[in-house]
This record gives C-alpha cells, structure tokens and sequence, in this order.
C-alpha cells in the first residue's frame, strides 16, 4: 500500500502501521541529530543554517512524549519535503568531520 496522501495514513489499518514506522524513523531521526548537537557542544548544526535544527528536534519530542499530537498531514509533509535536505544535511557533515 502506497501512502499518497495524509489520510492514506489514517484509513486503513496498514496505514496506521506506516504512520507508526515513520513516526519511529523520524524520532530516531531527530534523537540523532539531537545526540549529535551534543556532543559536538552545539557547534556542528549551526554549519548548515538552512534547516530548523530547533524543529527536528522539536518534531522527535513531540513523537516522543506527545504521541497522541500526532499530526498525519504534518508527517506527511515531513517525508515529502524534508528528508532530502536532512540527507544532504548528513552528507555535508561527513565530508566536514572527515576534513578535520
């Protein structure tokens, strides 16, 4: 089943089980990013500015401790329009810690 769509999510019982699989990825993503911002003193995320670091974070809290807030259309919208620049995010990393 493809999910084309927000409510795609929501209608059927394998949709809740993509919706639980993205949300998973997606908090795994942001903890990520978060453990990394740590451990670099929050030094590393500023060097790539054109991403809301705050709200990466931010979404892999609100998964985290606030399931039930849980906005399809936001998840969604996640997967379509942001996950290729967190990619070009972590590539640009590697190639910054490499060069060190």
């Amino acid at each position: 089943m493809a999910i084309r769509t927000p409510d795609d999510f929501l209608l059927t019982p394998e949709g809740k089980e993509k919706l639980d699989a993205a949300c998973m990825v997606i908090e795994a993503i942001g903890e990520s990013f978060k453990n990394l911002d740590k451990v670099t003193n929050n030094e590393l995320l500023p060097l790539y500015p054109s991403i809301e670091w705050k709200e990466v974070k931010g979404v892999r809290d609100v998964i985290a401790h606030h399931y039930f807030d849980i906005d399809a259309n936001e998840i969604f919208s996640i997967i379509n329009n942001d996950f290729d620049s967190l990619k070009d995010a972590i590539q640009y990393f590697k190639e910054v810690l490499t060069d060190k």
